[in-house]
């Protein structure tokens, strides 16, 4: 018997190491294998592009680092974003997006909303609080803790945008050669709702600015972009949308199905945005929707923030973003194109966000002039921003 319990108590211990280690370990394999960046030797940007780059406001609309274990004030050896990163790559303002649930099997054409969450075993592995592991909305709040609490630890090298007046103060701190990134909180897919519109106002107190209605699956604002069918609007859609209009929020239609957002240009009158897409005429992705769409976007005064992965260019290398970005000028034109990375958000890059002087570099050698390298960067972001927030 004193064997047994011996051998027990062993095995436990062998148990509990290895729980350990996964939670140690874990999460940084799986970020490693999931947000990598392609190796490549240094990119050497013309000095051209590097004085162009240097003098740029550059926007992100879309990047999701705090879904992951990371201190984002280090400069990290995985993924794509963190403080430094942000700052040696002239990075001003930086949309912070929190991802509250995706589905096993995961892909861009279709999915169900009652498959196994991978998030769930995610949060559990990186020790996020219990309050998280059940909770949609408790996972988009814990996540603006997590950016609170990065800005409070920076050093003043990163500020929470939540008004009209952080983002002139922040570019005023900028102008007078301030390191220093502006952070915008966001949330990717409005099921972190939960069915209850009262949980806005949750999101709206802690900081949140940006709503994307939808992620990988149909929820119970409507369809996505790779759900079952094409469903548009449902009565819940509207009225969240409704509040995202009257609240000066900002209204984020990537994953939307292509009939909800179709019923969100016909029911608003605000600048739309499309986070992080590609064009489909150039990369015929079911990951990107019609030209017909993106144009109607643009012509809401909003703007089509083009990624940097497969799925949306059909090629990662800075010239085949720069081609991309190449062909929404020519579809929507220079007032409506801005950059939308996706980093960290479980896509291989060519570049982190350090290197972003190599994609001014493409830009210019595919044509694009100083001025609508300028709006591209940064100024047509800035103009949506001052449309919708608040005082």
């Amino acid at each position: 018997m004193k064997t047994l319990t011996k051998w027990l108590g062993r095995l436990l211990w062998v148990i509990a190491l290895l729980l350990l280690a996964v939670v140690i370990f874990g999460p940084a394999y799986v970020e490693r294998g999931r947000n990598a960046v392609t190796d490549h030797a240094p990119y050497s940007p013309s000095a051209a592009a590097q004085t162009l780059h240097a003098d740029l406001i550059i926007g992100d609309w879309h990047a999701d680092p705090l879904l992951w274990n990371r201190d984002l004030n280090e400069r990290g050896t995985r993924g794509h974003v963190d403080i430094p990163r942000l700052i040696e790559g002239n990075v001003a303002l930086q949309v912070f997006t929190a991802v509250t649930k995706s589905p096993a099997g995961q892909n861009i054409t279709e999915n169900r909303a009652d498959t196994f969450d991978n998030i769930t075993p995610l949060a559990i592995g990186q020790l996020w609080p219990p309050r998280t592991w059940n909770s949609l909305a408790e996972r988009a709040l814990y996540q603006a803790e997590k950016l609170h609490k990065v800005a409070n630890q920076s050093g003043d090298r990163l500020r929470i945008l939540t008004t009209r007046s952080d983002l002139d103060q922040l570019l005023d701190a900028r102008a007078a050669g301030r390191d220093i990134v502006g952070g915008i909180l966001g949330i990717e897919g409005a099921h972190a709702l939960e069915g209850d519109i009262a949980n806005l106002d949750r999101l709206a107190n802690a900081g949140h600015r940006l709503i994307g209605l939808h992620h990988f699956f149909d929820n119970e604002l409507g369809g996505s972009l790779h759900g079952i069918g094409n469903q548009g609007l449902t009565d819940f859609g509207r009225a969240v949308v409704q509040q995202i209009v009257d609240r000066n929020m900002i209204l984020d239609v990537a994953h939307s199905s292509p009939q909800v957002v179709t019923d969100v240009l016909d029911m608003t009158d605000i600048p739309i945005v499309i986070s992080h897409t590609g064009i489909y005429s150039h990369c015929q992705s079911p990951r990107n929707i019609s030209d017909d769409l993106m144009k109607r976007i643009a012509a809401t005064g909003g703007v089509i923030a083009i990624g940097y992965w497969k799925t949306v260019t059909c090629d990662t290398s800075p010239d085949g973003v720069a081609a991309t970005i190449r062909a929404a000028v020519d579809l929507v034109g220079e007032d409506h194109v801005s950059l939308g990375s996706d980093f960290d958000g479980s896509v291989r890059v060519d570049f982190d966000a350090s290197e972003l002087a190599v994609l001014t570099d493409a830009l210019l050698r595919a044509g694009l002039t100083e001025p609508q390298i300028r709006k591209i960067a940064g100024e047509n972001m800035l103009r949506v921003l001052r449309a919708r927030l608040s005082d």
